[in-house]
């Protein structure tokens, strides 16, 4: 009740906050963490295979019987009447059975319900990783969707500057009527990527508020890019030799924690474990009996009593269909077998992955530090030309084509900010890396 009551507190305390007007990722990913239902199903799923462990661990032990039995007579051996009443009797037994021997079946049952809690704690550790990567990919894509509207915004402004230029220039005659035209289908495309701009920062933040579970739309605190400059400058410029070796330090990690492996380890354990139990099946089981009967009885005629009647019985069962057994037992090789080729899948897919989400972040960090530079070149390039169409040096074509790559650039940088946050986000999520200074550093260390 107490860890509830903290939970509850917890909760309260971050929609509390979740009211403020600007939210941090941190408290982003507590929400997301308290709404997701299907992290608190994984958690019940933890909770029933704690008990069905339990379950094993009592099938060790006795089982207990107590039995009753009441009778009445109304004829005698020689079919005389006689009254119910005077024949009415009652008694009590007890019974205990306890399981001597069936090859160790239920040793490997009590391995198996361990290995079902692990996997249960593995799916639960998956899912909350794939929790905290959702709410992360969905602070991202707003933050890049809301840069990438006031890029479009400025773009527009300067549009419109550069359109009522091209209105006093028609007006006076110094203008063609193609380049007016021009100016104008230019500034109503810059109106209309503003307008998707507004769509896309909507969309994004109502997948947020689906995530997070709040219904107000709050400001999100900026990312701070600087604290990623060392490591960004880093992997632009590792060589392909130190990013084969960044990939075998990663993968040394990674192979012992990501939980898709683990959990196909798992179901190859269960699977083999079910194939000890399916060949055990020859082996005798032998159970002992100890019964008390009548420990405690009433009758009419004698009232009630006691008495320390009792015995001890050992049965043992041997199976003989042989063919039944050979079938279970091909099965279960069947099913090592398959569980066997989902190892080997999963580590593939381990594989493919991280070569992904390395080449991935290798590559958004190159794509920062060369879209930062084409950032810096288009401002002063476009400022050069605009003041140039101010002077009737340029032409309108001219002055559109700098802006064009003015507003590729930024959002080349946008999306290659966001896209190595992104990736960062999935190399956490696979190796189970919680900190995220930890992972920095192994990246830095390679």
């Amino acid at each position: 009740m107490r860890k509830f009551f903290l939970i509850i507190c917890l909760v309260i305390f971050a929609h509390s906050l979740a009211a403020e007007e600007t939210m941090s990722l941190e408290l982003a990913r507590t929400l997301a963490l308290a709404n997701s239902r299907s992290l608190a199903k994984h958690k019940l799923s933890i909770r029933n295979s704690i008990l069905d462990e339990k379950t094993s661990l009592y099938a060790m032990l006795p089982t207990i019987s107590a039995g009753y039995r009441a009778s009445m007579s109304y004829l005698e051996r020689d079919w005389g009447f006689v009254n119910p009443v005077d024949t009415f009797y009652s008694g009590l037994d007890l019974e205990i059975t306890q399981k001597i021997f069936e090859g160790g079946k239920t040793f490997i049952y009590r391995h198996l319900s361990k290995i079902s809690t692990e996997s249960a704690r593995i799916d639960a550790l998956a899912e909350y990783f794939n929790v905290l990567d959702s709410v992360d990919s969905a602070y991202y894509t707003v933050l890049e969707a809301a840069a990438s509207l006031e890029a479009e915004e400025s773009s527009l402004i300067n549009s419109r500057a550069n359109l009522a230029i091209a209105e006093i220039r028609r007006d006076s005659g110094m203008l063609n009527p193609g380049d007016y035209l021009r100016a104008l289908a230019e500034n109503e495309m810059r109106e209309n990527s503003r307008n998707t701009a507004r769509r896309n920062l909507a969309l994004s933040y109502t997948r947020f508020r689906s995530l997070t579970g709040i219904t107000k739309t709050p400001e999100l605190e900026k990312i701070n890019f600087f604290t990623y400059e060392d490591l960004i400058k880093h992997l632009a410029g590792i060589s392909d030799e130190a990013a084969d070796e960044l990939y075998d330090i990663l993968w040394e990690i990674y192979v012992k924690s990501n939980p898709s492996l683990t959990r196909s380890a798992l179901n190859r354990q269960r699977a083999e474990k079910n194939l000890s139990i399916a060949r055990r099946d020859y082996a005798p089981v032998i159970t002992a009996t100890i019964i008390s009967g009548d420990i405690l009885s009433y009758s009419t005629a004698n009232g009630l009593s006691s008495t320390t009647r009792g015995g001890i019985s050992i049965r043992g069962i041997i199976p003989l269909d042989f063919w039944v057994m050979n079938n279970k037992i091909e099965k279960s090789k069947n099913a090592v077998e398959s569980s066997t080729l989902d190892y080997i899948s999963a580590k593939i897919d381990l594989e493919t992955d991280l070569h992904s989400a390395l080449l991935n972040i290798l590559s958004f960090s190159g794509s920062v530090i060369y879209s930062r530079l084409s950032v810096e070149y288009s401002e002063k390039h476009y400022e050069y030309i605009e003041e140039r169409y101010r002077l009737s040096q340029s032409s309108i074509t001219d002055l559109n084509e700098a802006s064009t790559l003015l507003i590729n650039a930024r959002n080349s940088n946008i999306r290659a900010m966001y896209g190595f946050l992104q990736s960062l986000s999935r190399l956490r999520s696979l190796g189970i890396v919680e900190d995220e200074e930890k992972l920095i550093n192994i990246l830095l260390g390679a």
